[in-house]
């Protein structure tokens, strides 16, 4: 039975593999962004894989092989890709600041539960002490209250003596 899950989730795996490797070498429809190139930026940008310069004014298929195009495809003030009133400067500072910011949430809400969880365990010790100090005090009464009862019923029956020793002195 395991080597039966084992041969089918490698199976799985391996084809799954195969498939993203297939998909990666197969050539998508090819969209040619140049043909845009005398339109305007809307025109061009309807196409996800174009690139407008407005400095020249040309429509370019974007440089997939680096994360930013080159400044000798266009300059990054000039670049517009999915907006066309955004440029590549715009959105990388913009991108960066939300990241920045998602980050240092994620160490605020961090350091807070740990803080929280300190104060808590904080709490939980005081509320512990508190307790044991009231189990302390009702068994310091409960031991007067037994003391007083056994005093009492000495008196009672006459065993109780001024002295204990007493006993010791008399012989």
């Amino acid at each position: 039975m395991i080597q039966t899950r084992t041969f089918l989730l490698s199976f799985v795996f391996f084809a799954f593999a195969f498939w993203v490797v297939v998909a990666q070498t197969t050539k998508s429809p090819v969209t040619n962004c140049t043909i845009k190139s005398n339109t305007t930026c809307e025109d061009c940008l309807k196409i996800v894989s174009c690139l407008w310069c407005i400095s020249s004014q040309r429509c370019i298929d974007y440089p997939v092989n680096s994360v930013l195009p080159s400044h000798s495809v266009c300059p990054l003030s000039d670049a517009r890709w999915g907006l066309c009133w955004m440029n590549f400067q715009i959105l990388i500072i913009t991108i960066s600041v939300i990241a920045g910011v998602i980050v240092i949430a994620i160490f605020v809400c961090c350091f807070c539960c740990c803080k929280c969880e300190n104060i808590g365990s904080n709490r939980s010790e005081e509320r512990m002490e508190n307790q044991a100090s009231l189990r302390k005090f009702r068994h310091e009464e409960r031991k007067a209250e037994m003391k007083q009862r056994h005093d009492e019923m000495r008196l009672k029956y006459g065993l109780k003596k001024e002295n204990q020793y007493s006993r010791f002195e008399n012989s």
